[in-house]
């Protein structure tokens, strides 16, 4: 077995790996101004949102797609080529070749350790419009739209995404996300990813390592503060995870201490007062 491809522990623990973790919460609470708590110096912000007003003054670098080809072409020069893939299919070799001749030499993003994805419900609504044009979401009988079809092919290439820009191995990947609130049937809150489809929102918790809520807690005995929310078995309900065993329920809402506090490696950030 001398050529067998084995990785030995000591390869495997002297690996670099990077956090991969979603950030949801609500409208307003600051979930993009969490960039001003990373090394701009390292960080890439991929700004799908265009909602950049609270941290127009961020002194890092950001790429702004606009569509949802632009979105693939971005994760498979973030990601490098998949080889198990044929020809003509997302993140294959030869998809990696052509966003290199549309982007440029992806050796330019090497130097970026953390990708900020802003957001995720916005990627969702890029690849639904173009999911609604493609032939699968027409059916065969009647060459009519087919609702079913492009909802079905938006889940497919949704999670491909996620998955492709996962794997960066190295790299730091926070997706970002807007939380919907409403109430059930037995008048309890649910909170949900705000996303077109729900393939999406449901496997997403299982493509990352982390899922981290910012919310405003309101205490019985004190004033409303903001927080990171990290344990699945909170009393709030928001949806967490921490597959690192290494954060507290609630954490300060700094995203450069969370990923310091995850292993990440110390980096400036830079100086500004967080939002009230």
């Amino acid at each position: 077995m001398s050529g067998f491809p084995i990785i030995t522990a000591d390869q495997r623990l002297a690996e670099t790996r990077g956090v991969k973790g979603v950030l949801v919460g609500r409208w307003g609470l600051g979930k993009t101004y969490q960039l001003w708590t990373l090394d701009p110096g390292s960080t890439l912000f991929i700004d799908i949102e265009a909602g950049d007003l609270a941290v127009k003054d961020w002194p890092g670098d950001s790429l702004r797609p606009r569509t949802w080809e632009e979105c693939r072409d971005i994760a498979v020069l973030l990601g490098g080529p998949n080889p198990a893939l044929r020809d003509g299919q997302p993140f294959s070799p030869w998809h990696f070749n052509e966003a290199r001749q549309r982007f440029g030499d992806p050796a330019e993003l090497a130097k970026y350790r953390t990708h900020f994805i802003d957001s995720i419900t916005v990627a969702g609504r890029l690849c639904l419009q173009w999911c609604k044009g493609q032939p699968q979401a027409f059916s065969d009988r009647t060459n009519k739209p087919d609702t079913r079809g492009a909802y079905g092919l938006m889940g497919q290439e949704m999670v491909a995404w996620l998955t492709h820009i996962q794997h960066s191995r190295d790299k730091h990947v926070w997706f970002v996300g807007i939380l919907d609130e409403r109430t059930d049937d037995f008048n309890r809150k649910v909170y949900e990813l705000q996303i077109d489809g729900s393939k999406t929102g449901l496997e997403l918790p299982g493509i990352v390592d982390e899922v981290i809520t910012l919310a405003e807690i309101a205490p019985s005995d004190g004033a409303p503060y903001r927080a990171f929310i990290c344990h699945t078995g909170n009393p709030w309900g928001f949806p967490a995870k921490d597959r690192s065993g290494r954060l507290d329920m609630v954490e300060p809402p700094d995203l450069g201490r969370l990923m310091r506090k995850l292993g990440a490696p110390e980096a400036a950030a830079p100086d500004k007062t967080s939002p009230e």
